[in-house]
């Protein structure tokens, strides 16, 4: 097999893989000129660089052909200028510059390579622009190729530089090379599917696995691959388009046939236009350039911008608008040298002009959350100014009612226990899977989940359920398999809401890999699913098996399926913008799919009345917006980069004999037990490829996000804090820590420069480390870290006071109750945590009830909440933990408790 099919064959092939291609042909040709290098190895170079190129279109094929020629003629130092020239335009982003003294009187070059012909005359072949933004066009087209390159002709005759952006043509004649250019090519914006093209034309080891080892499940329909091997080749055309939309469906897809145009039309689903064979090429293009343009659109920003260059006199609030009182002081001039006039132009009060109202949106603003819905597959989108913090108070209080019941992850971030405290509900506290070595925990375990709602059912409690309140993915990265908990928990409550709280997984859209496990994503595709009679014909077969009465032990090993005639499916995500796209700090969104959201519309707007600010931060909405515009557009690229960055430095550090030895990233085994991710993925193995991601991606329970990584420090004597602090010293910013772990972040903004800081900080710190004096002192503070951890303690219980039936076997309780009643109550207890006091009484039947929230960072989450029921293993988890910051907790009198007194009231 070839080399860019075995890199094809990887499972996150990177992308950064064509710049290295072209690196090491500028290497081997400027060596081949000074004699160390041959030209055998040149050729080497130049046919792996030929295996991308043919699915790029700049510098694309024309190029490489061009390079041959140098090569064949004997022309080193032509040919490494040349390879110099497009090395440094692909690693800069700079491309469309001219390539001088090569080709000075711009004639046809004409080469030879891989037995094909390829010509390019400079003067007029399409490509890029540097003034214009860049995109690629896929070609499908027939065996041959002619009907393809006559459309690539005919587009480029048709571009000028009057067009608001500029693109080039990649042209391919089979399924499984239109379906490798989506994956390998980020550039692309746009498909053309004409007539006559074949599957595949080569023999593929990976597909042949894949279709195998997925026959059976339901990844096998992810890529067309069941409908494909079961109908004629005829409908290879709408297939390909259903395959691209799931693997890219920011994609705009177009075909171009010669035959039954009008009845095809009919059943292509998901595609923008149908043209009949090249009688309106030219249309063809302008919806090519229209189609990029909606998604380049960014209403808001783009009237923010207008608004900004007109000369407005404001009477009105914020003197700092316009900046006049900024540029003219003699004490704040600095103020505006650093942050530039824009900032101020920008800043206004007013909701007119264009600008529109963040609370009742009707005009650009309305405009970019639909264009934001369209986006993140949503049906409603709207966007929030106030961290995803607000957004999850927004749907508690939108959707949940005094007295409800939510079933919710104990660990998730403190606005959800504060939402439940606002709305009154009554939350069924679940614990998540404990990493006890590393002082975290996962995932909540779907048994667990089935468990509540059938014990809730049990005790003629189920009418009262409202929600299921989860985070997918856990600060720590651990992903749900979004769509069978939703399955599941609807096939016993057909009318459950799900909130999912994705604040660092909203990037996860613009993955092909991970769009599934969002819930959005589920969702789409739980809804198509719902649609389809095999859904409820699944549904009749498992009734039958399970028989008129199933016991809940049936019900919890049976893998359950809801019946789609009955459920009503209410799903919400929330995302922090911020955490992961190109958004402003705070910039959040809340998704919407819901089928009954017309009937909770009125009481969402009083949720977002209530929470959102009447001055919301103009910059910071219009960042919303650009972030948007960015994802449809480049995401896919991105993405896949920020995934490189971090399977980059997993591999390094692991292979590195002193910084794996201090410093290890944990793999999939220390983070998520064996019985919740039965295929055994490893990202890092070179053996992983598609069929096994989907495979992990269909059947664990959990899989890990890979762009976080938990890299242990406790092996190198430091733990958390201290060498989170370290790390910053040398101008390395990482996320949260644990008792020995720090947690790092890749993101859409770090590049190969970041991994190279990172690895040199980490070998300095490991060389120092292999040159202290003391390894007496060294190991015993590494037993300590690594040996010495608290065990993690489980939610306790509310106390009864704050329980509705205090006989009750269900576990949910009245946190409001509770905690209003420590706002307003006296005679409170205060213990210091290190207080003998503490044990003395739990010893002796006590029953100590917190007053209060209790937050220690690390690791951020509630150990207690109002009205929890204080135990030994808290207690000695806390004392252990050894931190600065514990929330909630008075270092000057000590942990709040109710007394008796209060308690018998």
């Amino acid at each position: 097999m070839n080399a860019s099919k075995k890199l094809f064959e990887r499972f996150f092939f990177p992308l950064g893989a064509r710049c290295d291609r072209w690196s090491k042909l500028v290497s081997v040709t400027s060596q081949w000129g000074s004699g160390s290098k041959t030209r055998a190895e040149v050729d080497s170079a130049l046919t792996d660089l030929h295996e991308l190129e043919t699915f790029h279109g700049y510098p694309g094929m024309e190029t490489i052909a061009t390079l041959a020629d140098l090569v064949e003629s004997g022309e080193p130092a032509r040919a490494a200028a040349l390879a110099t020239h497009y090395y440094r335009e692909l690693t800069s982003n700079t491309m469309g510059q001219p390539v001088d003294g090569l080709d000075s009187d711009g004639s046809i070059l004409t080469g030879k390579i891989a037995g094909s012909e390829h010509m390019i005359t400079r003067s007029s072949a399409p490509g890029r622009r540097s003034d214009h933004p860049y995109f690629e066009v896929l070609v499908v087209s027939d065996t041959n190729q002619f009907q393809g390159r006559a459309i690539s002709q005919e587009l480029a005759r048709l571009s000028n530089n009057r067009d608001p952006f500029s693109y080039s043509t990649v042209v391919v004649d089979n399924f499984f090379d239109a379906f490798s250019a989506a994956l390998l090519n980020p550039a692309l914006a746009a498909v053309i599917i004409s007539d006559g093209f074949v599957f595949s034309n080569h023999e593929s080891p990976l597909l042949n696995k894949l279709t195998e080892r997925l026959k059976n499940t339901d990844a096998y329909d992810l890529l067309g691959l069941r409908e494909i091997s079961e109908q004629p080749q005829e409908q290879l055309t709408l297939r390909l388009s259903q395959t691209l939309r799931k693997v890219r469906p920011e994609l705009d897809l177009y075909l171009l046939l010669d035959q039954r145009v009008e009845e095809i039309a009919g059943k292509a689903e998901g595609v923008r236009r149908v043209f009949y064979s090249l009688e309106e090429t030219r249309e063809l293009h302008y919806a090519i350039l229209e189609g990029v343009a909606k998604r380049y659109s960014t209403p808001f920003f783009d009237k923010l911008k207008q608004y900004s260059q007109r000369p407005i006199a404001t009477f009105h609030a914020l003197p700092i608008a316009r900046g006049k009182s900024i540029f003219k002081s003699h004490w704040i001039q600095d103020m505006g040298e650093f942050y530039g006039t824009n900032l101020f132009l920008a800043e206004s009060s007013a909701t007119t002009g264009g600008l529109d109202s963040l609370l009742e949106p009707t005009g650009t603003i309305k405009e970019a959350q639909e264009m934001a819905a369209r986006a993140f597959g949503a049906e409603h989108a709207f966007f929030v100014t106030n961290g995803t913090s607000t957004s999850n108070k927004m749907v508690l209080q939108a959707l949940l009612a005094p007295g409800d019941i939510a079933i919710v992850d104990r660990n998730c971030h403190k606005s959800h226990h504060y939402g439940m405290v606002l709305s009154g509900v009554f939350p069924l506290y679940l614990d998540a899977f404990p990493i006890e070595p590393y002082s975290m925990y996962g995932g909540v375990p779907l048994h667990s989940i089935k468990k509540a709602l059938l014990d809730l059912k049990r005790e003629g409690k189920l009418d009262r359920v409202r929600m299921v309140d989860l985070t997918n993915c856990t600060f720590d990265g651990h992903i749900y398999n979004t769509r069978r908990v939703m399955e599941e928990c609807l096939a016993i409550k057909p009318d459950l809401i799900f909130l999912w709280d994705e604040a660092w997984f909203g990037f996860a859209r613009f993955s092909p890999f991970f769009r599934s496990r969002t819930a959005m994503g589920a969702a789409q595709e739980l809804e198509t699913w719902f649609r389809d009679q095999k859904s409820i014909d699944r549904y009749e077969e498992q009734q039958k098996q399970l028989g008129a009465n199933p016991t809940d032990e049936d019900l919890l090993k049976t893998r359950l399926f809801p019946d789609p005639r009955r459920v009503r499916l209410r799903v919400y995500q929330t995302h922090s913008t911020h955490k992961s796209m190109s958004a402003l700090r705070q910039g959040s969104m809340v998704l919407v799919r819901d089928v009954d959201f017309e009937d909770v519309e009125e009481q969402f707007k009083e949720a977002v009345y209530t929470h959102c600010s009447t001055s919301p931060n103009q910059n910071l909405i219009a960042s919303l917006d650009i972030a948007r515009r960015q994802m449809e557009l480049e995401g896919y690229g991105l993405v896949a980069n920020a995934v490189e960055v971090a399977l980059t430095i997993r591999r390094e550090i692991e292979n590195h004999p002193e910084i794996g030895k201090y410093f290890p990233v944990l793999k999939g085994d220390h983070m998520v037990p064996e019985e919740f991710r039965k295929s055994g993925l490893d990202y890092l193995s070179p053996d992983t490829n598609w069929a096994d991601a989907l495979q992990s991606l269909e059947e664990d329970e959990f899989c890990l996000d890979p762009t976080r990584m938990t890299m242990v420090c406790g092996e190198a004597g430091f733990d958390g804090t201290e060498f989170k602090q370290m790390l910053a010293e040398h101008n390395i910013q990482v996320n949260k820590t644990s008792r020995n772990t720090v947690l790092l972040q890749a993101n859409i903004n770090n590049t190969r420069s970041d991994v190279a800081a990172l690895i040199l900080t980490l070998l300095q710190i490991s060389t120092e480390i292999n040159n202290r004096h003391s390894r007496d002192a060294f190991e015993t503070r590494k037993d300590s870290l690594m040996n010495d951890v608290p065990k993690l303690p489980n939610f306790s219980r509310f106390h009864n006071s704050f329980r509705k039936d205090a006989k009750s076997q269900t576990s949910e309780g009245d946190i409001r109750n509770a905690f209003y009643a420590a706002q307003t109550g006296s005679g409170f207890e205060y213990y210091k945590l290190q207080d003998s006091a503490i044990d003395d009484l739990l010893k002796s039947g006590r029953e100590l009830v917190a007053a209060n929230f209790v937050i220690p960072y690390p690791p951020g989450f509630p150990l207690l909440v109002p009205g929890q029921v204080i135990t030994a293993e808290i207690m000695d988890f806390m004392r252990k933990l050894d931190v600065s910051e514990i929330h909630g907790y008075n270092a000057k009198r000590g942990l709040k408790v109710f007394s008796e007194a209060q308690l018998a009231l």
